[in-house]
């Protein structure tokens, strides 16, 4: 698998639309946990013995593209360079047998605010320690909280003191606090090095397990503080819910000051405030003794006198003199960084690039590595915010306008889609694209389909979203597929229940089970599945060099009787089909053929019709 252009090319030059789900959402918990032995995440996404039943249902369904969960904690949990043996042991033979099923493997380095001791998940504990930070006090200091009882309150914690302190150390510690030190390294190259260092060691291990098809670089990740304007407001916002600080109100409260902060709720466009809540009056300090706050130590704020000052209120506004961009100016050299150090491990990796989701988008340019994929996330955030859905109402998150219609919502999808395509094409050199999550929440409308098994909401939503996919000829990884996913425990973090497999079985099967291309003897022009009518219709511009058939998915569930497949048009004699019902695919062979082809697939008429157009050019 290879960048050809703006393509997603194999080994044999047919163009690839990759499709497939994030696997899974448990993996970003340990499997067990033993007090005396500690954390194993060997079990994540599933027990060894369950791996080909899963992966079987993957190839069945025509999703044999996986975006596979690690998390940096999975790998090196127990402390510094100390890298779990028995879970890599477990991954090699987790990934030999999704080779044998056929199964795609994109790894993913995984995180979500940071750590699973801030409400997420992702880096280890020690990281947090290694500042002085007491992880049981996290939250009485409004440095992180949790969501007991709170529906999707983790991506506040991106605001709260402690995820937004260690992006800001991650990717800028050497520009905004150059003094600080972590075992006589710089905080940014301390915690850079050892993740990488985890990751490199992680594809060493790895690196002859044929399935592996590309790596990821981080999930979702976040510039903290850097950017911010001034400390005294709050920016960088992925969610204002409930008590949140803004930057200066939250290093007085982890340093062991009380501090009143106001109380958020989503407006249609920003925040608005309801109140104050007291923060931390016990006033208990984050830090072990012999620790302090780092952006205290910086000089970006100081208690002498008693006195609790602000003196630099634009510190992270400004880097040697000049605005910065935190992806071109921070996030960037990371990711030169951490495809450097893997490809010393292996030549010709694919990676798969992100910027912040909604928000900031990386810039790209010939100069720079050319073996890169724009993987950009987008969700409904209404319906994944409010778990609940209607097909004629949704809001615009960009612009906070409300958008009423069956047509406008499905149009409205398709056309973020289209723009993070356009900046991939304008702005990053004319990358390929790939829709590396979305979703939506399976215990939305309270529950109801838990109770009536009627998922048909479900479906009318998925299926807006891959119309948009099909419309934009766009790869994706739904979120996604948890192997331990139950009504009542949901994807078994954070209170999250977005698998389309729960209880042993698939759910909403309609909005997601589809015919696509999944590889193209030439250049996709269009495709669509008219689920109603049971038809999906594929054009593509056939390559006569290339001698291997395109190949699409056909479901049999479908088109659960073998279609007649005939084959007419203009120079007829030049195309062969072949339609393999066991393997639900069907064959095209160019022979020779230079020209647009279009492929029709009815139900109604229980027959297969491929029609290649006159040839241009």
């Amino acid at each position: 698998m290879k960048r050809t252009g703006n393509l997603i090319t194999d080994d044999l030059g047919r163009t690839l639309i990759l499709r497939g789900v994030n696997l899974g959402g448990s993996s970003k918990i340990p499997y067990s946990k033993n007090d005396a032995e500690g954390i194993s995440f060997v079990g994540r996404p599933f027990p060894l013995e369950e791996a080909e039943e899963h992966f079987s249902n993957l190839r069945d369904w025509g999703l044999t593209f996986t975006r596979f969960i690690i998390t940096w904690e999975a790998l090196e949990h127990s402390g510094p360079g100390i890298y779990d043996e028995a879970y890599l042991d477990y991954l090699e033979k987790i990934f030999l047998i999704a080779e044998k099923k056929g199964i795609n493997i994109l790894i993913d380095p995984h995180q979500d605010v940071w750590s699973r001791m801030t409400g997420g998940d992702g880096a280890p504990a020690w990281t947090l320690e290694k500042l002085g930070m007491e992880c049981g006090k996290l939250e009485s200091v409004g440095a992180a909280v949790y969501s007991a009882g709170r529906k999707m309150i983790w991506p506040v914690n991106y605001s709260l003191y402690a995820a937004a302190t260690m992006f800001t150390l991650f990717f800028g510690g050497n520009a905004f606090a150059p003094d600080l030190k972590i075992d006589g390294e710089s905080a940014q190259d301390f915690l850079q090095g050892k993740y990488i260092n985890a990751f490199k060691y992680c594809y060493t291990r790895l690196k002859n397990c044929k399935a592996i098809a590309g790596w990821g670089i981080m999930n979702e990740p976040h510039p903290g503080f850097i950017g911010y304007s001034d400390l005294r407001n709050l920016e960088n916002v992925t969610l204002a819910l409930g008590p949140v600080p803004n930057p200066f109100q939250a290093m007085l409260a982890a340093s062991g000051n009380c501090v009143s902060f106001p109380i958020y709720f989503p407006w249609t466009k920003g925040w608005k405030t309801f109140g104050r809540r007291t923060i931390n009056q016990s006033g208990v300090s984050l830090f072990k003794e012999g620790f302090t706050c780092p952006w205290k130590q910086a000089g970006i704020w100081s208690d002498k006198g008693n006195e609790l000052k602000l003196l630099r209120p634009d510190h992270f506004s400004k880097c040697n003199g000049r605005s910065i961009r935190f992806t071109d100016d921070f996030l960037k050299p990371f990711i030169f960084s951490f495809m450097e150090n893997m490809n010393k491990v292996k030549k010709n990796t694919l990676y798969f690039l992100e910027g912040i989701p909604h928000d900031e988008n990386l810039t790209w340019s010939g100069k720079d590595p050319q073996n890169a994929v724009n993987a950009f996330h987008h969700y409904d955030g209404f319906t994944l915010f409010t778990k609940s859905f209607s097909p004629w109402l949704t809001i615009d998150s960009k612009t906070g306008r409300l958008i009423l219609g069956r047509k406008k919502t499905a149009a409205l999808f398709s056309e973020k889609l289209r723009e993070a395509c356009f900046w991939a094409k304008t702005q990053m050199d004319d990358m390929p694209s790939f829709l590396g999550e979305f979703g939506l929440p399976f215990d939305m409308n309270n529950r109801k389909a838990f109770k009536t098994g009627d998922y048909s909401q479900h479906e009318k939503a998925l299926s807006i979203y891959y119309n948009g996919l099909d419309e934009n000829l766009l790869g994706s990884t739904i979120w996604n597929y948890t192997a331990d996913n139950t009504n009542a425990e949901g994807d078994r973090w954070n209170g999250e229940d977005l698998s389309i497999f729960s209880e042993k079985k698939p759910r909403a099967m309609g909005g997601w089970l589809r015919p696509y291309p999944m590889a193209t003897a030439g250049i996709p022009i269009m495709f669509s599945w008219d689920r109603k009518n049971t038809s999906f219709v594929y054009r593509f511009r056939a390559n006569p060099n290339i001698e291997s058939p395109t190949e699409i998915f056909i479901p049999s569930v479908c088109f659960p009787e073998n279609p007649a497949v005939s084959v007419k048009g203009i120079e007829v004699s030049t195309l062969r089909s072949e339609y393999r019902p066991e393997e639900q695919r069907l064959f095209i062979y160019n022979g020779g053929f230079s020209g647009e082809c279009e492929v029709s697939v009815s139900k109604m008429s229980n027959t297969l019709v491929i029609v290649p157009a006159v040839s241009v050019g």
